[in-house]
């Protein structure tokens, strides 16, 4: 082996990038391998057309912890906070829509329903007081369970004190509602079925679900972390998501840093039960002290490792991971600003939803339950060029839309040919609420489940390397007993969404995992 570095990050998404950063910027020589030519994994900006750049698949930015950027000194990214949040659109025109603002969103919310309206404000309020006791539990490297350690105790006891400092009515609230169904906590709170659906497919979002599902409370608990207490909230980077990742990779570069682009890891190798480096495709083999891998759980064991190296009840915990991609996501080029039905252009400039209701999502789900992609889908787009005309020529705009519920698995077939019917499918949708949307279309791009695991290593097309579930979270993820970004092998570390505390959450997992690294 060649090339003695402290450490080697397999995977140049924003958590692998973050790990990288902050132990760079600790003193360390690292070096960060990429399969990819692109930087940013799931936070990619590529060019959907010359001069047109579109972020392929995450383009809401509403899961990154600001303190990275303070950390880290992150220079050259700009978030736009789109206002407004959320705007559902409705068969006759009259939308919903959710603001940044507490006091505007209740208003609007008044002709729907007083009663909701009223309850507007304590909803938020409770909503941002328990994501803020989640943005410490994410902060937090989850203790072992049965394990007495100072360490463990003293984590234990900090998160302790968060929590009783909700309050007894919040406190209990908390613990109540993150097991149960988003549908029924909806009931609990509102009457109006637009709000509720617009509010229960954050709990569905990526996730292999429906709405009455158990968890599914947490999963929208999940997505409102780092939300600054805005519902729903909606935040592009100006000029592309990938403006985040290279401000991460400059970061690793001025620090003496090393990122290499192209370069697929086939093998961690070993020795004596410790991690010692990396063979790459071409064969040439790397030393570190230390291995982060952002890659998932099934990637970094069973395939770079190897389950002979390992204990076979941990390889059945990692081979019983639950992955369960949901998502088409899909891609357009427009000659220009679609008109929607009674619809002010400006109500456009953050998440769009198309006539959601909780029983909606919930046959949807149905559908893919059972192998098939929904026959009349959940479909959120995005016009982020209503924000940042930076990203297209004038008069042209690019569209971004999330399709669910699309299995991986098909009952029957495969998905070359479905990807046609699905693109149509999705534009059908989008022309009940604007006629003629399909001839604005001058490019398009449709990925499968399988293209999404294909080309951007998403396993099973899962947006956050195992589903946010309760049996997959806090020290349970990835498996129970290894939540701590260490693994059975000794030097090896998980630094990606597949560690606490998941996907979704961008930078998260890189940067407690580098906190872990820095201490070997």
């Amino acid at each position: 082996m060649k090339n003695n570095f402290d450490a080697i990050i397999i995977g140049a998404g924003l958590n692998g990038l973050t790990t990288a950063a902050y132990l760079a910027k600790a003193g360390h020589r690292v070096l960060v391998l990429e399969a990819r030519q692109a930087l940013g994994g799931t936070a990619v900006t590529e060019e959907l057309a010359p001069g047109v750049l579109c972020d392929t698949l995450v383009g809401n930015l509403t899961g990154f912890d600001p303190r990275i950027a303070r950390e880290l000194g992150l220079s050259g990214v700009e978030f736009i906070g789109a206002d407004p949040s959320v705007h559902a659109l409705q068969p006759d025109g009259a939308g919903l829509t959710l603001w940044r603002d507490v006091g505007k969103t209740a208003e609007g919310l008044r002709p729907f329903s007083a009663r909701d309206a009223d309850k507007w404000g304590a909803f938020v309020e409770r909503v941002a007081r328990v994501s803020g006791f989640m943005e410490a539990l994410y902060a937090a490297t989850p203790p072992r369970p049965n394990e007495v350690k100072s360490e463990s105790l003293w984590t234990l006891g900090s998160l302790g004190l968060k929590l009783r400092g909700l309050g007894k009515t919040d406190l209990y609230e908390a613990l109540r509602m993150l097991p149960i169904a988003i549908a029924d906590w909806m009931d609990e709170w509102f009457e109006n079925e637009t709000l509720k659906g617009v509010l229960a497919a954050g709990g569905v979002t990526a996730l292999m679900q429906g709405p009455l599902a158990t968890g599914t409370t947490l999963n929208f608990m999940h997505r409102q972390v780092y939300g600054g207490g805005v519902i729903r909230p909606t935040r592009y980077v100006r000029g592309g998501i990938g403006k985040l990742a290279d401000a991460l990779a400059n970061v690793v570069r001025a620090r003496g840093g090393e990122i290499r682009q192209g370069e697929r890891v086939v093998r961690i190798t070993l020795k004596d039960d410790m991690a010692t480096g990396v063979v790459l495709q071409n064969g040439e083999e790397l030393a570190a002290r230390r291995i982060g891998s952002s890659a998932d759980p099934h990637t970094t064991f069973l395939d770079l490792v190897g389950a002979y190296e390992l204990d076979a009840e941990f390889v059945r915990a990692v081979r019983t991971i639950k992955y369960r991609g949901a998502n088409v996501k899909l891609n357009f080029l427009l000659d220009g600003l679609p008109t929607f039905h009674n619809t002010d252009p400006s109500l456009l400039r953050g998440t769009i939803a198309v006539n959601p209701t909780v029983t909606a999502l919930e046959r949807a789900y149905d559908d893919a339950k059972y192998g098939s992609v929904s026959e009349n889908p959940y479909l959120e787009f995005t016009i982020p060029t209503l924000a940042d005309s930076s990203r297209a020529p004038e008069g042209k705009h690019v569209m971004s839309a999330w399709l669910q519920y699309a299995p991986y698995t098909l009952k029957t077939g495969d998905w070359r040919p479905e990807t046609e019917r699905v693109r149509e499918k999705a534009l059908g949708i989008l022309s009940r609420y604007a006629p003629g949307i399909e001839s604005r279309v001058l490019e398009s791009q449709v990925l499968t489940p399988c293209d999404l695991q294909e080309t951007y290593h998403l396993r099973e097309g899962c947006l956050t390397q195992g589903a946010v579930m309760l049996d997959q979270f806090f020290f349970m993820r990835p498996v129970p007993g290894w939540a701590q970004y260490q693994t059975p092998i000794a030097n090896l570390y998980l630094c990606g969404g597949g560690a606490h505390p998941g996907g979704g959450v961008a930078g998260a997992a890189g940067r407690n995992a580098a906190r872990e690294m820095g201490k070997g």
